[in-house]
């Protein structure tokens, strides 16, 4: 009897031990991280909503561009526009054949770049009218403000050359002036990856010795065929004087010559909105190349 008794409590306790070590025991199947490629069944995904919905790291899309940075400006790494223009004479735009829009105007921006204020007030502006333009810049400008010529150009803004130091070129020495000229080149090209494909000298001033120096550093000369005057003291905090005297002036081909100022940011919505009410079309810097041989 006492001998049955002691196999009973036994094999009790046996079995008590057996259950409190099989609920102490962790799930190998949860525990066990997966292996090396090995893909993770959504519903066991940390941070998932219940019912197994993935994280939002996991549905993201891959990005593109450099890590940090907003995928911007991406479109203006296509090709850019066919060369369509080409500058004649009297510094207007002209198209190449008979079949391309002819009412059209040229909008530049010189001796900057100066404030990022301004800046992005034009830039906001041109945008608003799907509207590119030159910033003719001074290189002592990009020696002070280079993260504003980047803000140009990453804005989708074309950059021209207007000399080092916004002197008569047309007074300097050949030597004076070449270095003058590659000086910004140079500076433009560190900066932002690419040189200057346009130049405009300072006060419209130059000769047949500048000519060639800008020639032989691959670029278009122009001055201007159409005054916003926006520098003249009487127009300063007028921009409606600066609307008129463009608007004044106005003609197919247009280069429109206008400056980093306060004045000309105000006046710069009004003035493209008037010019797109008159049938104008604002050309694409980047479509204008070298005068065609068939017509020079």
């Amino acid at each position: 009897m006492i001998s049955k008794k002691a196999l009973l409590i036994a094999a009790l306790c046996l079995l008590l031990s057996s259950c409190a070590q099989k609920q102490a025991e962790p799930d190998k199947a949860e525990q066990t991280p997966p292996a090396a490629g090995q893909t993770v069944p959504a519903n066991n995904l940390s941070g998932g909503e219940a019912g197994g919905t993935p994280t939002d790291k996991e549905e993201s899309p891959p990005q593109t561009g450099e890590p940090g940075k907003p995928n911007v400006g991406k479109a203006e790494e296509m090709e850019p526009p066919a060369l369509l223009y080409h500058i004649d004479k009297a510094y207007n735009v002209k198209p190449n054949e008979d079949a391309t829009e002819k009412k059209v105007v040229l909008l530049t921006f010189d001796d900057g770049p100066k404030e990022k204020e301004m800046i992005e007030g034009l830039i906001d502006t041109l945008d608003k009218h799907q509207a590119k333009a030159i910033f003719f810049v001074n290189g002592y400008r990009v020696k002070e403000n280079p993260d504003l010529l980047t803000l140009i150009h990453e804005r989708g803004q074309i950059i021209g050359n207007h000399s080092w130091d916004h002197i008569d070129l047309k007074k300097e020495s050949a030597a004076s002036a070449r270095k003058q000229v590659e000086d910004v080149q140079n500076i433009v090209e560190e900066t932002i990856g690419e040189r200057p494909r346009f130049f405009r000298p300072p006060f419209g001033s130059g000769n047949d010795r500048l000519h060639k120096i800008v020639e032989e550093n691959g670029m278009i000369y122009m001055t201007w065929s159409n005054g916003s005057l926006d520098w003249d003291s009487k127009n300063k905090n007028k921009p409606g004087a600066v609307i008129q005297n463009v608007l004044d002036q106005l003609h197919a081909g247009s280069n429109i010559l206008m400056h980093e100022l306060p004045w000309t940011v105000e006046a710069l919505d009004e003035l493209l909105t008037k010019l797109e009410a008159k049938g104008y079309g604002f050309v694409d810097p980047r479509s204008i190349g070298d005068k065609p041989a068939a017509s020079q």
